[in-house]
């Protein structure tokens, strides 16, 4: 007999984008070694794990989001919200999971709630410096809220006993980068460079970054090898000023090898989203870091913050964002490979790379200790 006969069931639930995803699938996939069975709920967009886990059968339900959408559109997706806390009632009564864990995302929300009705064990996984809303709203209830920062907004007045910081789970082949010690750049160089803007690069990277170029010197030029994520609709225009700038340039729509991008990076011009600042951190890379200045409750900015107090990198706003800001961030770190060496490892002591194993032991020692005791036996 195993551990599914005995119906030992991990329900996880998250919105559809990978940052929510990600630390999902990480978690599923360490719950699946262990001899768990494990359900996903999403809404009718999530992708789920696609071919990766199959084993992890994935319902989806109804839900919309709330925040910053006009009356109409808030009272439409509260409603299907509504519908999908009604879907999800029968869902968690019929998979009756042990523990269900949330990742955020307003698709999260309705089995939460249900597990929760129901007074099932409920962990919240935030990935952000600043507790999104579904989370927030989740929160009181939850018998544990798993952290990735050491800080986080919105999360002080929690029982002390209730929160755990177990980190943001990241890519194995990316922690792996921790086991390599950061390579800093000659002061000679060459200098590598690694751009990127979110799934879809951003415009402004395309625009400033290139722009910045001739207000360096010949020697910070010379220096400079770029890799840099575009839209692919930009890819020419960007192309065409890095050639008569007469910069080495690599220039892709998508990365689909972002390890071996950080690991070739000794610095890198990027977003504050969650999972990128947890494989900053993870890799031991310094960053430059442009928080998107939209996103909801300025959890981008919080990130970042918390990025550069512990000293792995430097904020700049969208606001200050620009070719002479960025020049001039350049051409002081080109020229200090010791700055970029004592970032990188402040960068480092922020990573939690057993973070996806720190989440697998909460949500377990949530079980009952007969079943956790079961559960060990059957596993070794």
């Amino acid at each position: 007999m195993n551990a599914h006969d005995n119906g030992i069931r991990i329900l996880l639930a998250a919105g559809g984008t990978g940052g929510h995803m990600f630390p999902a699938e990480a978690l599923a996939e360490v719950l699946l070694r262990r001899g768990c069975k494990v359900d996903l709920v999403t809404d009718e967009r999530g992708q789920g794990f696609g071919d990766r886990l199959p084993q992890v059968a994935v319902h989806r339900v109804a839900a919309g989001g709330v925040a910053g959408k006009g009356l109409g559109a808030k009272f439409k997706n509260l409603a299907r919200l509504g519908l999908g806390y009604l879907q999800c009632r029968k869902l968690v009564r019929r998979l009756d999971p042990a523990v269900a864990v949330g990742f955020g995302g307003y698709p999260s929300v309705p089995p939460l709630l249900a597990s929760q009705q129901r007074e099932n064990r409920t962990v919240l996984h935030e990935q952000n410096a600043v507790a999104g809303r579904a989370n927030r709203f989740l929160m009181k209830r939850a018998s544990k809220v798993a952290l990735s920062f050491d800080h986080v907004k919105f999360c002080e007045k929690l029982p002390t006993e209730k929160i755990v910081v177990t980190g943001n789970p990241v890519r194995p082949a990316i922690a792996a980068l921790a086991d390599k010690p950061y390579r800093a750049p000659n002061v000679e160089g060459p200098l590598n460079l690694l751009v990127f803007g979110g799934s879809l690069g951003a415009r402004s990277f395309s625009q400033h970054v290139p722009a910045s170029l001739a207000l360096m010197s010949a020697d910070v030029k010379r220096k400079l090898r770029i890799v840099q994520q575009c839209r692919p609709e930009d890819i020419e225009a960007v192309a065409t000023a890095y050639r008569n700038a007469g910069i080495e340039v690599e220039l892709k729509s998508f990365f689909d090898d972002m390890p071996a991008r950080l690991d070739w990076a000794h610095l890198v011009l990027c977003r504050a989203g969650a999972s990128t600042v947890a494989e900053l951190a993870a890799a031991g890379r310094p960053a430059i870091l442009v928080p998107l200045p939209n996103s909801i409750d300025g959890h981008q900015l919080a990130n970042a913050q918390a990025l550069e107090e512990r000293g792995g990198g430097w904020v700049l706003t969208e606001a200050a964002f620009s070719p002479s800001s960025i020049a001039e961030r350049l051409t002081t770190l080109s020229a200090a490979p010791e700055r970029l060496a004592q970032a990188a490892l402040a960068a480092r002591s922020l990573g939690k790379r057993d973070a996806a194993e720190r989440l697998a032991d909460l949500v377990i020692n949530l079980l009952p200790a007969a079943r956790r005791s079961q559960l060990s036996a059957e596993t070794k």
